[in-house]
């Protein structure tokens, strides 16, 4: 697969906003009907001829949906203040978040729920979890977990995936997808790795409603289909980036087995 890199704040922000406007495929003139500004405006940020103010990189950077981290990088270059905190949520600012992604993935039981960031390391985990991880290598539960890492990795989930192929097709069409939309080079390059373990890729689709993750837990094969939930209105860097995947039974045996 062909990436291209979205430049760092070391370029200008004319650079930036151009890099994004193209990997949208958006026109000077599309973004600057969108911006209600002249595209010779537009043209003149692009090229440096002109300093985009707080507000126009903010409006720009609406309309082309760039990721909050990225909005930040493209104000700094333009020589202003980032608009967005980064908050951990250890502080007590982040309390109402952190409680709100326990009740959920508490409230998830006895189905698995695991909350990942944008590189998709797991930040917290339901005690259901436990039993699709049962058996990999400690290393790969080692923090910080990343998840695609634990799933396909010969020493992880992977030995007791059934539909292997199928399942490292869907990972990693999902990973391409966000790799084009936030152009992050960490996700290239987990891309990379994650593409060079056996496993074989099978994209054909089946009969099935959703890609099902079929795995061996002792004598039973379960069967689960997974939904992502994110935070709707996020105003910080590290909130836009949570997800939560969790994960549904994807029949009633499975189901079943787990109410045990």
């Amino acid at each position: 697969m062909t990436t291209t890199e979205v430049p760092t704040a070391r370029h200008t922000a004319g650079d930036l906003i151009r890099d994004w406007r193209r990997r949208r495929h958006m026109t000077q003139q599309d973004l600057s009907v969108r911006c209600r500004v002249s595209a010779r405006h537009l043209s003149f940020i692009e090229t440096g001829r002109s300093r985009p103010t707080p507000s126009m990189v903010l409006k720009v950077c609406e309309q082309l949906d760039v990721p909050l981290r990225h909005r930040n990088d493209i104000l700094l270059a333009a020589g202003h203040a980032p608009a967005y905190g980064e908050s951990p949520l250890e502080r007590p600012s982040m309390r109402t978040v952190s409680d709100a992604l326990i009740r959920i993935l508490d409230g998830h039981m006895p189905y698995p729920a695991v909350v990942v960031d944008r590189l998709w390391n797991m930040v917290d985990a339901n005690a259901a979890v436990d039993t699709l991880v049962a058996g990999s290598a400690p290393e790969l539960r080692e923090p910080p977990v990343n998840v695609l890492r634990l799933s396909l990795h010969p020493d992880g989930v992977a030995p007791r995936i059934r539909n292997l192929p199928q399942w490292r097709g869907h990972v990693l069409s999902r990973l391409d997808h966000q790799i084009r939309v936030t152009g992050d080079p960490e996700l290239e390059r987990l891309r990379v790795e994650l593409a060079g373990y056996p496993g074989g890729v099978d994209r054909a689709p089946d009969h099935s409603l959703v890609v099902p993750l079929r795995i061996d837990v002792g004598d039973t094969v379960l069967s689960f289909f997974s939904t992502t939930t994110v935070f709707g209105t996020p105003m910080d860097v590290t909130v836009a980036e949570l997800a939560i995947e969790s994960f549904f039974p994807a029949d009633p045996e499975t189901a079943a087995a787990l109410h045990r």
